[in-house]
């Protein structure tokens, strides 16, 4: 699905950027992607999905 229709990222281009590494919020991640935020109508959902990526990050390292 669609989460930032200004930058067209999709929720899993945020999540494998997550997965990658070396990002820890949403802001983060729109870098790494190459952009910023536009009109920031996604963050908030934005930074739901790197939370739960992380978290599931933090999960399967525990296994």
């Amino acid at each position: 699905m669609y989460v930032c229709m200004c930058n067209g990222y999709t929720d899993t281009d945020i999540r494998q950027t997550v997965r990658a590494g070396g990002v820890q919020n949403a802001e983060e991640t729109y870098k790494a992607l190459g952009n910023n935020f536009c009109c920031g109508m996604c963050r908030d959902c934005a930074e739901g999905l790197v939370s739960e990526e992380l978290s599931e990050q933090v999960l399967l390292a525990a296994e």
